[in-house]
């Protein structure tokens, strides 16, 4: 294809692509309300437990509460729209890859995908128990009155982040596929892998909340070991391809 054949393949892909996350944008807005009533039922939790009516969201200007609404139908909506967009990509660039980096590509988004969303979803269980521990170091006589733009930042970045770091051992086996580390590499640094994965998990929680900080740090060391023996497998099966073509070992 030309250059201007490929410019007119893209726009009618970002076309798709943007048509599909309007509509799932469209009924995002529709369900809003459930979903802010699930993330700020800490905020009522809190305002229980006191007995007064000072842990409230606060709307602070005139179109705030719009604007909340539309930074969650966007969020929202690109999820729902995820399987549309990410097919437009995957069917645009496809024509330019070779079947091996078609099935490693497969293969990544196979594995990266469902890890990405289950980590975005531990986000979410451990959001309330973040939210109600910070509480418990307001001091007597002081409020909670929570930004809503400052609030659905940090519910949607705490979601981001851990869900990112469960793809990062995604990223350890396609730099193993990819020639760039051995398995043998990957495995000499667990020590440093379980200290960064503690360090991570202890940021992404209130330093008080042990529980929730180890769970998360499990779960990091889990998922590197098994990128680890993942790769171990890979290096594996790779020698024994090279002995049968009757490849040295320096040489493979």
């Amino acid at each position: 294809m030309s250059l201007g054949a490929h410019l007119v393949e893209l726009r009618k892909r970002l076309m798709y692509a943007a048509i599909a996350l309007v509509v799932g944008m469209v009924v995002a807005f529709i369900i809003a309300d459930p979903v802010i009533h699930f993330i700020t039922g800490p905020i009522r939790i809190i305002s229980d437990q006191r007995g007064d009516d000072f842990s409230a969201l606060n709307f602070a200007t005139v179109t705030s509460a719009f604007d909340m609404r539309m930074r969650i139908a966007f969020t929202i909506g690109l999820f729902l729209s995820a399987p549309v967009w990410l097919w437009q990509i995957w069917a645009f660039i496809m024509p330019g890859l070779t079947r091996k980096e078609i099935r490693y590509t497969v293969g990544f988004v196979v594995a990266a995908v469902p890890l990405f969303f289950a980590g975005c979803y531990l986000g979410v269980q451990i959001m309330p128990h973040v939210i109600e521990l910070m509480w418990s170091f307001t001091p007597e006589g002081g409020t909670n009155f929570y930004s809503a733009q400052e609030y659905y930042d940090f519910v949607f970045k705490l979601m981001i982040v851990i869900g990112i770091s469960f793809v990062l051992p995604v990223f350890l086996v396609a730099l193993n596929l990819a020639g760039v580390m051995s398995g043998r590499a990957i495995l000499k640094g667990w020590r440093v892998a379980i200290l960064i994965a503690t360090i991570f998990a202890a940021l992404a929680t209130p330093a008080a909340d042990v529980v929730s900080m180890l769970m998360l740090a499990g779960i990091l060391i889990v998922l590197f070991f098994a990128a680890a023996g993942l790769s171990l497998l890979f290096d594996r099966r790779k020698r024994k391809r090279d002995s049968a073509a009757g490849l040295v070992p320096d040489a493979a």
